[in-house]
């Protein structure tokens, strides 16, 4: 019979626990971890892209400029940034917003949406500059 204090009769009926409770723990945080790391995968994406898609935009605005040169800056950025695949369809042009004469870069890409493989959904940024004009 055990004797008061004794540690294996205090503790006997939680031998064994430790796995089934490591188990039940990992099911949830596992995916609360993936779950955290896809969301900053897919707001550094958009982050990027809207940040080389304000660039581009600025790239392109100066006098003697062309949208050609935007383009290519928000290429140049994304690809030295991401991946190639997030570059390939940027397109810029001029636009007037609000009585403003301005240039607009457009990047639309596809995001993984399931880790760095699966499914993807589209992401549409765009980034805008004042354009410069000859008085």
């Amino acid at each position: 019979m055990p004797r008061r204090g004794d540690v294996r009769a205090t503790f006997g009926g939680d031998r064994g626990a430790a796995v089934p409770e490591f188990v039940m723990v990992m099911v949830l945080l596992v995916p609360l971890v993936l779950g955290i790391a896809q969301v900053a995968l897919v707001l550094h994406v958009r982050n990027t892209a809207t940040a080389a898609a304000s660039e581009g935009a600025r790239a392109a605005a100066p006098l003697g400029a062309s949208v050609d040169d935007g383009v290519r800056r928000t290429r140049q950025i994304i690809t030295d940034s991401l991946a190639d695949g997030y570059a390939d369809d940027v397109t810029a042009g001029y636009a007037i917003t609000g009585g403003i004469a301005t240039t607009e870069v457009v990047v639309r890409t596809r995001v993984p949406a399931l880790g760095l493989f699966g499914p993807s959904v589209p992401l549409t940024v765009r980034g805008h500059a004042v354009r410069e004009l000859e008085p």
